[in-house]
């Protein structure tokens, strides 16, 4: 999935700046789908509103510079549904803590169990924020699912760890190594 479907899916909910974009992909319940930056959300938009599937208009804002709010068109909301029914890429799945682990085996054990408990906490935290959601918003059946969705895979690499992360506190090093760096 780009960046231009992207925009256009946060743009079928309602209007939104290239910053509320940026923000929705970085903190909010776009970040789960795609990772996009300012340097591709504003350009995407631009294209975009020269072909007709978004539209921009200034808004002012007291003490503030004026802001640019996108709005999807009719023909933004067809392209965006043509763009859904095309076929799907693999999902892509990053993670620094997968890294971190591929090379445990370098590390001091008690920097392992640091970064294995310091995952724990954050993935609790990530089904922690998806409940909130859950509670908090007005959400459709499709939203729910996601959110399920997201909660499995979040419970099922806590469980994943929690069962198996002695293995990689065992495999570092008992000692620390002077270049092996936090």
């Amino acid at each position: 999935m780009n960046v231009r479907t992207l925009c256009l899916s946060i743009l079928y909910s309602g209007d939104a700046s290239g910053y509320d974009i940026r923000r929705m992909c970085t903190e909010k319940e776009f970040a789960y789908f795609v990772e996009a930056s300012y340097g591709s959300i504003y350009p995407a938009l631009a294209k975009l509103e020269d072909d007709g599937f978004v539209t921009s208009r200034t808004e002012q804002q007291e003490g503030k510079p004026a802001r640019k709010v996108y709005s999807i068109t009719e023909s933004g909301r067809r392209a965006f549904a043509e763009q859904l029914a095309e076929p799907l890429g693999a999902d892509m799945f990053r993670s620094p803590f997968l890294l971190f682990s591929r090379f445990a085996h370098i590390l001091p054990r008690e920097l392992v169990e640091q970064r294995c408990n310091e995952f724990l906490e954050r993935n609790v935290h990530s089904r922690k924020r998806l409940d909130d959601a859950s509670e908090q918003y007005d959400l459709n059946p499709a939203d729910r699912w996601v959110i399920g969705y997201g909660r499995a895979v979040l419970e099922v690499a806590e469980q994943h760890l929690r069962t198996h992360m002695h293995e990689l506190i065992t495999m570092a090093r008992a000692e620390p190594r002077q270049d092996a760096a936090e």
